[in-house]
């Protein structure tokens, strides 16, 4: 089955506003063998949403839109679709009363403007949006310049990227299930850090022509370079079978610098491991700032294994919270092997932990020297009784920089924790 996509909000074309929705959209439709052939998006305009659905449904008979359902008065796109297809609007008490319901639950009473929420289109499908106020809708229906048979199918979602991602999932997915040809789109991501593109790609090899038809992309990011693979229009178990034998490829090639597929985090990798072997960890920042401590503690339960962190940030916190040496900072300067190792050593003792982490650098965009460049990097891990040290250079401005910092931190701390 193909399908267009719509993407509705002058904030998406302003640039205020990234659409996410659209990727998440593409993704999960790909994998369930229904083709995303177009993504258009436009502004809250009557005209502009009404020439996106109308080609659409000219071009592939099937529209999916997000955004434009909300109670204000640039919602307006279940009004233009509604009129495009010839149907009127009535109020629908049950939509109401799960509007009034929601905002009992939060204790508010809902604006004049909300009742228009609970307007739909006659003869369309309301798909309940237990998330939020705004409800999808299923409207399908005779279209005559459809290319499927004369049936026009236009699916609205919207736009709040978790009530989009929940109706995807529990109202859109079950809804399309049959109407794809067998085959999917099935894709599969393996992560590593610490490495350049350039230089994974020479250890692949000529993996290109050795996993066809798959075919491979390299998506370098700030915390590392994900390799995704992707199997097209093939039956779901072939797909699964050779995504799962190119993956054994490259790891088999990559060796140690994955450490995960898709969304895995490095930073619960590192508490799964810290917690199978009893340790507790702890961070001492500079240049990062908490981020290390900030990656830990977004991860539910990281409690049990992170203990805290210290950011001293100035040299002399550094000395009166973690007892470097102020000779140390004054003879080899506060971005250097011998300070990192001082704050991890310090850490561990002052926080009372079994393994702790430092990372001192220059994040720019000034202080670089000759010697010590901007994107200079230094970490130390104490653990077990002994101190082990890396220096990196990171490219990028001071976000990159620092988030960089960050992940090589990680990346020290889950290759020499036990396991």
């Amino acid at each position: 089955m193909d399908l267009e996509l719509v993407t509705i909000g002058t904030e998406l074309l302003l640039g205020f506003t990234v659409d996410t929705n659209g990727a998440e959209i593409a993704r999960t439709l790909a994998a369930e063998g229904v083709r995303v052939l177009r993504r258009t998006a436009v502004a809250d305009r009557a005209d502009h949403i009404r020439d996106a659905v109308q080609a659409g449904l000219g071009r592939t008979g099937a529209v999916l839109t997000t955004g434009g359902l909300g109670p204000t008065r640039d919602d307006i796109s279940k009004r233009v679709v509604a009129e495009l297809l010839g149907l009127p609007l009535e109020f629908d008490e049950t939509v109401w009363a799960d509007v009034l319901a929601r905002y009992a639950r939060f204790q508010r009473i809902p604006a004049a403007s909300n009742r228009g929420q609970a307007e739909v289109p006659v003869g369309g499908t309301v798909l309940r949006n237990r998330w939020g106020t705004a409800p999808g809708l299923w409207l399908e229906r005779p279209y005559a310049a459809s290319p499927r048979n004369g049936v026009g199918l236009v699916i609205m979602l919207p736009g709040v990227p978790f009530e989009m991602r929940m109706l995807l999932q529990h109202e859109v997915v079950p809804r399309l299930a049959g109407r794809s040809d067998g085959v999917v789109i099935r894709s599969l991501s393996l992560r590593t850090t610490g490495i350049p593109e350039s230089t994974l790609a020479e250890r692949m090899g000529e993996i290109e022509r050795e996993i066809a038809p798959l075919t491979l992309a390299y998506l370098p990011g700030i915390e590392g370079v994900d390799l995704r693979l992707s199997a097209w229009e093939l039956d779901p178990d072939e797909a699964e079978r050779r995504l799962r034998i190119a993956a054994d490829l490259i790891r088999s090639r990559a060796d140690d610098l994955v450490y995960g597929e898709d969304e895995t985090d490095l930073a619960a990798l590192v508490l799964d491991r810290a917690r199978a072997t009893g340790l507790r960890l702890g961070t001492a920042e500079s240049c990062t700032g908490g981020l290390v401590g900030g990656r830990l503690t977004e991860v539910p339960g990281s409690s049990d294994v992170f203990m805290g962190a210290v950011v001293c940030y100035h040299n002399d916190l550094k000395t009166s919270l973690l007892g470097v040496p102020p000779e140390v900072i004054a003879a080899e300067g506060a971005v250097s092997e011998a300070v990192a190792g001082a704050m991890a050593t310090g850490a561990l003792t002052r926080l009372a932990v079994d393994a702790a982490v430092a990372v001192t650098g220059i994040a720019g965009p000034g202080g670089g020297t000759e010697s010590k460049p901007v994107g200079t990097i230094w970490l130390a891990l104490a653990l077990g009784g002994a101190v082990h040290t890396r220096k990196s250079v990171f490219g990028g401005g001071r976000h990159e920089i620092r988030a960089r910092a960050a992940q090589a931190a990680l990346s020290l701390l889950y290759k020499h924790l036990p396991h």
